[in-house]
């Protein structure tokens, strides 16, 4: 839940007049509302297609559809071609989401760039130092191989 909590907070921040949550976990939902507080509108799991229509950026932020993870079960049918999919996931680097997502024309982005963000972070937190998460990395990491 830290992930949505940052990435909700990272919303707010810039002026994001209303943030649709949905979570597996109702209850869990809720207490991020109450906690972060504005402009969060709790949606329960199983109506969350019910808000794509008014859907700017969608954001993945569960493990769902990650390696050894049921897949996440979203129809994008009524999600707006213009809105951007983001999954934070990166094993598999493109989910079903991400598919799904550019095969309807909706620019997707994946979870690497937030696996690098995160790693300068914490390089920084160490070393005193931050590195720049560069185009130059995220190829250098993809041709590793999966993380």
């Amino acid at each position: 839940m830290a992930c949505c909590a940052l990435a909700v907070s990272a919303l707010q921040d810039d002026g994001v007049e209303k943030i649709y949550l949905a979570n597996r976990t109702l209850e869990r939902a809720e207490h991020m509302r109450d906690d972060l507080g504005g402009n969060i509108v709790v949606v329960d799991w199983q109506e969350r297609t019910d808000v794509l229509t008014e859907t700017k950026l969608l954001v993945n932020t569960t493990t769902l559809g990650m390696v050894g993870q049921p897949p996440l079960d979203i129809n994008l049918e009524a999600l707006p071609r213009t809105a951007i999919v983001d999954d934070v996931i990166y094993s598999p680097l493109m989910t079903d989401l991400l598919d799904n997502a550019a095969t309807r024309g909706n620019p997707a982005l994946d979870g690497l760039g937030m696996l690098l963000h995160q790693g300068r972070l914490g390089l920084g937190s160490w070393f005193c130092r931050e590195p720049r998460a560069t185009e130059a990395l995220r190829a250098y990491v993809l041709d590793q191989g999966p993380p």
